[in-house]
C-alpha cells in the first residue's frame, strides 16, 4: 500500500531520473489535462509530500513561475522509470501520464489523483498537510498539539488524518497503535505516552523509506508486520487471534483495522 516511505521512494527514483533534464515530451492522459505541453521545459526536483508527489518543472520561455505536476498515488498507483524505447511493464491503457527526456521515460500508471498547475499552486494542493514524517519541515511538537486538539477523537483514527501528521497509513496506523499497547479506538486524552508514538512514526517510516519491503517487527523473513492483516494467522507476539474491523470516521472512510485483543486492551 502506498504510504509516506512508498511514495518518498518513488520521488527519490523520479528526481535521479528526471532532475536537470529537459521534456522533450509530456502526455497527461486526463481529460483536464490532456492538452497540457510541458515540453522545453526542465525538470528542477521531485519531492514527496507525504503520500502525494510533487515534480517541480522550471518555467518556460516569458513564463513567470514554474509548473508542478501533482500526483497522489491512492490504492493501485505507481510510477515506473524506463529506458527511451524499453518496453513498459504495465498495460499502455493505464498509463495517466508520460514524461519523457532525451534518454528517460516516466509513466505514472493508475495514478488516483494527477493535476498539473503553476507553482504558486502547490499551497491549496497540499497547504493543509501536518507536518510530513520524512519531509524537511517534520516538527514533531506540531504533530503531537494537531493530533491532541481533538482529545476525543480515537487514536487509530487521528493517525490517519493527513492534517495531522503526513505519512502514515493504514499499515502503519495498525503497527503503531500495536507497538504501543494501545488499542486504536482509545481517544487520544487516554492515550499514556503520545509523544512516543509520534517519536516512533517518525522512526518508523525513516527505518523503512529506502526498503522494498515494509518491516515493523525487525524481521526481514515471513513476518514483517505484528498484527496488519494477521487476522487468519494471529498476533506474531502472543499468538491471540487478531480482530479485524471497518472503522472510519464516516461510511465513506471505512478502512481495515487489526489489532490484538490481548496486547492492546481496550479501556474500561
Amino acid at each position: 500500500m502506498p504510504e509516506g516511505d512508498t511514495v518518498w521512494r518513488a520521488a527519490r527514483g523520479l528526481h535521479t531520473a528526471l532532475a536537470g533534464a529537459e521534456l522533450t515530451r509530456t502526455d497527461f492522459r486526463v481529460p483536464r489535462f490532456a492538452t497540457t505541453d510541458l515540453s522545453g521545459r526542465a525538470v528542477e526536483e521531485v519531492v514527496s509530500r507525504g503520500k502525494h508527489l510533487l515534480i517541480r518543472i522550471a518555467p518556460g520561455p516569458g513564463e513567470a513561475e514554474g509548473w508542478s505536476i501533482h500526483s497522489h498515488l491512492k490504492m493501485e498507483g505507481l510510477w515506473h522509470v524506463y529506458g527511451r524505447g524499453e518496453r513498459w511493464r504495465r498495460p499502455a491503457f493505464k498509463a495517466r501520464a508520460v514524461l519523457e527526456t532525451a534518454d528517460k521515460q516516466a509513466v505514472g500508471f493508475e495514478l488516483g489523483i494527477l493535476r498539473v498547475f503553476p507553482r504558486s499552486g502547490e499551497e491549496e494542493a497540499v497547504g493543509y498537510l501536518g507536518p510530513d514524517l520524512l519531509g524537511p519541515d517534520w516538527d514533531a511538537a506540531e504533530a503531537l498539539r494537531r493530533l491532541a486538539s481533538v482529545p476525543e477523537r480515537p487514536l487509530g483514527l487521528a493517525l490517519l488524518d493527513q492534517q495531522n501528521l503526513a505519512g502514515i497509513g493504514n499499515v502503519y496506523r495498525c503497527e503503531l497503535c500495536f507497538l504501543a499497547g494501545v488499542h486504536p479506538l482509545t481517544p487520544i486524552q487516554d492515550v499514556p505516552d503520545l509523544e512516543r508514538i509520534v517519536d516512533l512514526s517518525k522512526r518508523l517510516l525513516e527505518a523503512n523509506k529506502a526498503r522494498s519491503r515494509r518491516i515493523t517487527t525487525g524481521l526481514a523473513g515471513r513476518d514483517p508486520l505484528w498484527v496488519y492483516n494477521r487476522e487468519k494467522r494471529g498476533c506474531l507476539r502472543c499468538g491471540t487471534k487478531v480482530v479485524h474491523e471497518l472503522v472510519g470516521d464516516t461510511e465513506l472512510e471505512l478502512r481495515d483495522l487489526y489489532y490484538c485483543p490481548h496486547c492492546q486492551p481496550a479501556l474500561g
